[in-house]
């Protein structure tokens, strides 16, 4: 069992990652692929007039603050324009796959946080009305069910959250997530960049390896939401993943490239 989470942001080849995930699912792999569509999400945003709004939280960690309003165009582009782009192109290229959010099933299940601390121009603040989380539970039943069943699941934020309610959490913790939970050979966190750079942006300074069980200590070198794919990733190996692999997915083979040791190999 392979799961590959593809990024949302600009440069990624879609195209690329669809034709590679085929052509391995075709060959009799198992893969689950995660996505997720920031970049789409931030420019609907903007044209519907109610702009993204980022946080900093007191540790460092930037993600999107989720008001109602933003979760629902944040479901429209993700579970809608992004998730059944990427089911159509498999289809397309006869694989059978099913689009789903966490939320269908309870897939991926949470604590709903409806606070979140900020640092704004130096002073923390809470910010109320978010409607964020972090999975805390994965319910396989489902995604089981599609793979014996011969389709290829294609999951994407929102969770669940204990409640019921849609809750935004980061895809790459959840990818993590996934991975220990059917206990997968590999997770590949595939972006708009070569891996993990030791100095950012300069793609030359690619860190090619990083010890299984010294991943945190990596953080210094990630850059905004790369944060986050070191923290799933760290969170992964100590679920039992053997390897976690950051990876390049503007173009090529982009998951044959990085199951051969392109990219940042953590294990």
């Amino acid at each position: 069992m392979i799961v590959v989470k593809v990024g949302g942001s600009a440069g990624i080849d879609y195209d690329a990652v669809c034709a590679d995930l085929a052509a391995r699912w075709k060959a009799g792999e198992k893969l689950i692929l995660v996505h997720g569509g920031s970049g789409e999400t931030n420019r609907v945003a903007e044209a519907l007039g109610h702009p993204p709004r980022f946080v900093t939280s007191p540790s460092g960690y930037t993600s999107r603050f989720t008001d109602r309003q933003t979760l629902e165009i944040f479901e429209m582009v993700y579970c809608g324009k992004i998730n059944k782009g990427i089911v159509e192109r498999l289809q397309r290229l006869g694989v059978n796959a099913v689009g789903l959010s966490g939320l269908d099933g309870r897939i991926f299940e949470g604590r709903h946080k409806d606070s979140v601390r900020a640092v704004e121009n130096g002073k923390t603040r809470v910010l109320r009305g978010d409607h964020t989380g972090t999975v805390e539970k994965v319910n396989t039943g489902l995604i089981e069910l599609l793979l014996t069943a011969g389709y290829l699941p294609v999951l994407t934020p929102p969770a669940s959250s204990y409640e019921g309610v849609a809750i935004n959490v980061d895809g790459d913790r959840a990818a993590a997530a996934l991975a220990v939970a059917l206990k997968a050979e590999a997770l590949l966190l595939l972006s708009n960049v070569p891996g993990l750079l030791r100095a950012y942006p300069d793609e030359a300074s690619l860190i090619r390896q990083i010890p299984a069980d010294d991943v945190e200590a990596y953080l210094e070198f990630a850059q905004d939401r790369m944060k986050k794919k070191v923290l799933g990733a760290a969170e992964a190996v100590a679920g039992g993943v053997r390897r976690v692999i950051f990876g390049d997915a503007r173009a090529g083979q982009p998951i044959t490239a990085a199951l051969d040791g392109a990219g940042t190999v953590v294990s």
